[in-house]
């Protein structure tokens, strides 16, 4: 990430495409998508390649979105152009077989998204019957989720024995008291070795430069310590294709709030979260 480094800081540079990418979303126009949900605009992997490659990022964590429900095609194919170089989380069916699911290993998966927010999501009852056949993979659960439902997650994180990321920050968001239950929710899962992603900003119920997150930033630091890794969330689904933030953009909230060598630490963690 020189050139955005060299804006923020007189410190040492990543070295060229070292760093990671946790979090971001393709899409072909030309795939079905779930009844009931928008129309995404083509989003192919090259054009987020040359993007994160402009900051020195060369690893993606591709993350299947909602529109497709359990079809992971756009993001198998995705991941099969660049083989060795991207990682994968997947939604899957509770009766997906072991074939499939090895052949997705085979192709940089290495988890499966539940989510809390929308109805569509997979939730605790797939998470139970998908948990022996995750662990034997050495997956683990990815969860979108708000801070009301950390208690549940931190609970089912117990019962499964599977590693856990939260998503954007874990719902934590700029109007969250810091007295608020889910805090001592999040602790328990940062003692218990859950990861936490730097990401979704805009989803905080704040606006750029998203420094009403910062405390909230650095107490999730003070929590997961290693275990953060950035995601910048493209194609920011939240916005028109027309009016979408720079990506640079997204990531100056963690490089604000952590200081530039902890960044530094964030932008290559997830080398060892998706070995």
């Amino acid at each position: 990430m020189a050139q955005l480094q060299a804006s923020q800081t007189s410190s040492p540079a990543l070295s060229a495409d070292a760093g990671w990418d946790c979090h971001v979303h393709v899409f072909d126009a030309s795939a079905p998508v779930q009844g009931g949900h928008y129309q995404p605009a083509h989003q192919p992997l090259e054009r987020i390649e040359a993007q994160a490659h402009a900051l020195g990022v060369g690893h993606l964590v591709l993350v299947q979105p909602s529109v497709y429900g359990t079809d992971n095609g756009v993001l198998l194919q995705a991941l099969a152009r660049e083989s060795g170089r991207h990682r994968g989380v997947v939604v899957v069916d509770m009766d997906v077989t072991d074939a499939e699911l090895q052949t997705m290993h085979a192709l940089g998966v290495r988890g499966v998204r539940f989510n809390l927010v929308s109805p569509v999501g997979n939730g605790p009852e797939a998470l139970r019957t998908l948990s022996p056949r995750l662990r034997a993979l050495g997956w683990h659960v990815q969860w979108y989720a708000g801070p009301q439902h950390l208690a549940q997650i931190a609970a089912l994180q117990a019962e499964c024995a599977l590693p856990c990321v939260l998503d954007h920050l874990a719902g934590m968001h700029a109007q969250l008291p810091a007295h608020d239950a889910a805090w001592q929710d999040l602790a328990r899962l940062a003692d218990a070795g859950a990861w936490i992603k730097l990401s979704g900003w805009y989803r905080l119920q704040a606006t750029a430069p998203y420094d009403t997150l910062h405390a909230a930033t650095e107490r999730v630091a003070g929590l997961f310590g290693p275990r953060m890794v950035w995601g910048s969330d493209w194609p920011h689904t939240s916005f028109a294709a027309d009016a979408m933030p720079a990506y640079a953009s997204v990531w100056t909230p963690v490089a604000s709030a952590l200081g530039a060598e902890r960044a530094q630490q964030v932008l290559r963690a997830g080398a060892q979260l998706y070995a």
